[in-house]
């Protein structure tokens, strides 16, 4: 069977990965000029790769590491645990193990014991006796209005704005129950990763088209797929659409009505990031969640308090981050633009910070990047396979109740895989 992928991230780079280990013939449909998706890197010196987009690893993320060990880069990956912390009231505030919840000043000593509680709660419970709730509710009665309102409703409304309260619950359990402190980094990128995956589907017989996008896709009379790109059609036994739900029944024309009506369902926000590489360090934290009002951008990630500044030929690199609607007008802002809007807040935080610190800065955005999931999100899950022959769907909005993720991604290609060849046995005993 000959299958394309569209999709050269994770998930349809793995799922090709694993088709070419059992034989099959794979194409991968990759717009972008670098396979990996939103994982994907660039270049922020000759042959030294940061993310686009900010990344990490959690000891609960099995797939990813083992799939790391396998394709031979195990010894890259470092685990450290950096500093998670909080701006509250123009104050940081470490606040990212129990011990630092327990020393945590802007709660009261009984409201801390009350969020470790419920953190303790929401690490060690399964997912289903919190479906059909939305978070907001369910967080003020059982944390404390207070503690709920102070720490957590300012980053549900940075990061999802008005649809702030109609986030599911066991979209937030996600974020307790998979996250660790300890935090696993490939040195080098992960780029890494997604550049081997690329060499071995290639030595299988794979083969991997960058900078193609897919312009369309239907089902032929005779059987197989005829598949239009900017590089041409090609005709294949089957397809693997890792593209979003919406994007997929965009390119697919074919899919039917009642597919379409439970399935091109609910909304998605853009991700936006500004990367700066500074000649000094910025703060002394990894993560710093913006819990004050006002500011321009939901978080700071400065990476090179994960990885050492020396590793990037001496720059101190931070990401600013937000999610926003893809119709949001910062996704059409230029860059000067953005730097004009969002630097003048880092005064905020550090009163001595100068623009001149800036040395360079890199822009990227990315549709699709954060499903806003409700509570009737479930219900609109769409299935790996489809009701179109030889047609399979499999994205981040599948890997619910887990936020999206490389290593969810991965996860959910490995299943994908495993499923379609079982299917392949089943159909070849009829």
């Amino acid at each position: 069977m000959q299958y394309a992928i569209f999709g050269g991230g994770a998930l349809g780079l793995v799922a090709a990965y694993r088709l070419a280990q059992a034989g099959q013939s794979v194409m991968v449909f990759e717009q972008e000029e670098v396979p990996g998706g939103l994982a994907a890197g660039f270049q922020v010196a000759p042959g030294i790769w940061l993310e686009k987009f900010y990344h990490h690893l959690f000891r609960t993320d099995r797939a990813a590491i083992r799939l790391i060990n396998e394709l031979g880069l195990g010894p890259q990956l470092i685990w450290s645990t950096p500093r998670t912390e909080s701006l509250i009231e123009g104050q940081i505030y470490r606040l990212d193990s129990p011990t630092s919840l327990l020393a945590f000043r802007p709660l009261r000593f009984y409201e801390r014991l009350r969020v470790g509680a419920v953190a303790a709660f929401l690490k060690l419970s399964p997912s289903w006796p919190l479906e059909g709730r939305t978070a907001a509710p369910w967080l003020r009665r059982w944390m404390g209005k207070r503690a709920y309102e102070l720490v957590f409703e300012p980053l549900f409304v940075s990061k999802f704005g008005s649809l702030h309260e109609q986030i599911a619950l066991p979209w937030f359990w996600a974020r307790f129950h998979d996250r660790t402190t300890s935090l696993g980094y490939l040195k080098g990128g992960f780029q890494q990763l997604y550049d081997r995956l690329a060499e071995r589907i290639t030595s299988l017989g794979g083969k991997i088209l960058l900078g193609t996008r897919i312009e369309g896709a239907e089902p032929l009379a005779t059987g197989g797929w005829q598949v239009r790109t900017t590089r041409g059609t090609w005709t294949v036994d089957r397809v693997i659409s890792t593209l979003a739900t919406r994007l997929t029944l965009r390119l697919i024309p074919a899919l039917p009505p009642d597919y379409r009506a439970r399935y091109e369902w609910g909304q998605a926000y853009g991700a936006h990031c500004l990367i700066l590489a500074l000649d000094r360090r910025l703060t002394a934290t990894y993560w710093l969640n913006i819990c004050d009002p006002g500011y321009p951008f939901l978080s700071i990630v400065e990476h090179t308090n994960l990885r050492p500044p020396e590793e990037y030929g001496g720059r101190h690199l931070l990401y600013l981050g937000n999610y926003r609607p893809m119709d949001d007008p910062l996704f059409q802002m230029e860059k000067a633009e953005v730097l004009t809007q969002f630097l003048p807040h880092l005064r905020r935080i550090r009163p001595d910070f100068d623009p001149s610190w800036v040395r360079e800065s890199w822009m990227f955005r990315a549709p699709f990047a954060q499903p806003i999931v409700t509570p009737d999100y479930r219900e609109h899950i769409p299935p790996l396979n489809t009701p179109l022959p030889g047609l399979w769907l499999a994205n981040m909005f599948q890997v619910y109740p887990h936020d999206r993720g490389q290593n969810y991604s991965i996860a959910l290609a490995e299943r994908l895989v495993r499923q379609i060849l079982e299917e392949k046995v089943a159909s070849s005993r009829r």
